[in-house]
């Protein structure tokens, strides 16, 4: 059986990048591996083993355009609330939060925010099929 080990994105700015992530949802880099043309960063926390890599190309200086199939990343949360709450008073700016209620009964909870290249990222209140 696959177990899902990471999931890449390409990012413009790896300072700016890891220091949104650290505050963001407490990832820290757990590997660098730098090459002549690009830089591989693995972030990670201690919540999972699932890893975010972000890649930066050296020679690269106008941002990415994320196209039209990105989807987001979703991590989840103990507390929604106090999360938005949280990264509201950092100054990352998480858009409302959704009550998603397609039969009229509440599935999820959650909240996106969007990282520095504009990557989406769903953050859900934890329990139910979101643990």
């Amino acid at each position: 059986m696959a177990k899902a080990i990471h999931s890449m994105i390409r990012v413009l700015d790896e300072v700016r990048s890891v220091a949104f992530y650290q505050v963001a949802f407490g990832l820290k880099v757990a590997d660098r591996l730098d090459f002549p043309t690009f830089t591989l960063v693995y972030l990670s926390n201690d919540e999972t083993g699932f890893e975010l890599e972000l890649t930066v190309n050296k020679d690269r200086t106008e941002p990415y355009d994320l196209g039209d199939g990105y989807g987001h990343l979703a991590v989840s949360v103990a507390d929604l609330a106090a999360e938005h709450a949280r990264l509201k008073a950092a100054g990352l700016a998480p858009r409302d939060i959704v009550a998603f209620a397609p039969a009229g009964e509440v599935i999820a909870e959650f909240f996106f925010l969007a990282d520095p290249d504009g990557y989406q990222i769903e953050v859900l209140q934890r329990g139910g099929r979101y643990l």
